[in-house]
């Protein structure tokens, strides 16, 4: 049997998203900047496609919405976007982000530190969080941009959005929130939480790979990050992938319909605590971040003993996929840097092993999971040279 649990990496493609997409290879292939008819053939789905983006976000009709490749293209066109536009050509020079954020994000602020930017890197609790309070204590002056993740990829945390929208909003500082892991898994809504720049990329909610959105409020301008032609408004040059487009909108609009959300936060959480729940019962392992306030599907688990990429070897080769934590940084063989932010002392920050499940998960597969993964642990620690269990160090005293 193979089980996919690697789905805040990427998600298969729903099937329904696939065959929309199809006719646009072959038959509805027009270039949609063309003034001919197969041009102005793709222009019917491309709205459709727009407005489903529009109302999975709750985005007002006078906001914009950009097609991009993916989310770590939106995140740096806003990040340098608003470099050029507030730093280098304004009289602000200070960011603030988290210290758990993606790579995408805190890439980009660490490029910019070498070019003078002042970045404030705020720390998360013991449960892999921070409160609103923490930012608008970081608010300076100069402050041109506050970027928070709607919910991390590693241990699903949600952060409280609202009331950091609220605590810019308050201040005028523009708001740019990573919502690539909480969109199709939690409710999403620009308005409600006074966000100016969202990003998100579709291969997260059953949508193709190579295409994501930057969601802009309206007033706010971009310096963009690809100049050339004047697609998308001016906004982001190059010739719309129309399919990938087309895909990314219907994924949108059922992962994010009423019902679906509900399936994700009763079936797919039920299915993620079964599992969570099983491979607590062994000894000395624990939640990473702990079980409250967590997107659905998502759970990192510590395993003391067992090495991340022994473990993910062992599930491997009982075709059972998994991840020690963010694919965009699965080269990197040092401790995993949320677990080391939460605190793990060294041994336990090499241990994390994420499981993220999806609608498509099943319970056969979690059965499977669970009996594979407690034979794996029991291996693992058999031949381990530095492990040895003793009660004192229960999960329950962890």
């Amino acid at each position: 049997m193979e089980v996919y649990l690697d789905n805040n990496a990427t998600t298969m493609v729903d099937p329904e998203v696939f065959k929309a997409m199809e006719p646009f290879f072959c038959t509805i292939y027009g270039n949609p900047n063309s003034l001919h008819k197969f041009g102005a053939g793709t222009h019917p789905k491309m709205v459709e496609a727009l407005n489903y983006l529009y109302e999975g976000i709750n985005a007002a009709d006078e906001d914009d919405i950009i097609i991009t490749a993916n989310a770590t293209e939106s995140n740096n066109t806003v990040i340098k976007g608003v470099w050029v536009d507030k730093i280098l050509n304004g009289n602000k020079n200070h960011i603030i982000t988290s210290e758990v954020e993606h790579p995408s994000i805190t890439a980009v602020c660490k490029f910019l530190e070498t070019q003078g930017v002042s970045v404030t890197y705020l720390t998360v609790n013991e449960e892999g969080i921070l409160d609103a309070q923490q930012v608008k204590d970081a608010i300076r002056e100069d402050t041109a941009l506050v970027s928070i993740m709607w919910a991390n990829n590693e241990t699903g945390k949600i952060f409280p959005i609202a009331e950091i929208g609220a605590v810019c909003k308050e201040a005028g500082i523009p708001f740019h929130t990573d919502a690539t892991q909480a969109i199709g898994k939690v409710p999403v809504n620009v308005q409600a939480c006074n966000v100016t720049y969202l990003s998100f990329s579709a291969h997260k909610f059953h949508g193709p790979k190579g295409v994501g959105g930057l969601y802009v409020q309206k007033g706010y301008e971009l310096t963009p990050l690809l100049h050339g032609g004047e697609q998308m408004g001016g906004h982001r040059a190059g010739t719309v992938d129309v399919a990938s487009m087309v895909g990314m909108g219907l994924a949108m609009h059922l992962a994010t319909k009423p019902e679906a959300l509900e399936f994700e936060n009763t079936e797919v959480k039920r299915l993620r605590d079964k599992l969570e729940d099983a491979i607590l019962e062994l000894p000395e392992t624990v939640v990473i971040g702990g079980k409250d306030n967590r997107t659905p599907n998502t759970t990192l688990i510590s395993i003391r003993g067992v090495e991340g990429e022994s473990m993910l070897w062992d599930m491997n080769q009982k075709t059972i996929g998994a991840s020690t934590g963010s694919a965009c940084a699965s080269e990197d063989l040092e401790a995993n840097p949320v677990m080391n932010a939460f605190g793990s002392d060294s041994e336990l920050a090499h241990t994390g092993v994420r499981f993220s499940l999806s609608r498509f998960t099943t319970e056969e597969q979690i059965d499977y999971a669970i009996e594979v993964i407690k034979n794996a642990v029991k291996r693992l620690r058999t031949i381990s040279s530095s492990y040895a269990y003793t009660p004192k160090h229960h999960v329950s005293e962890l």
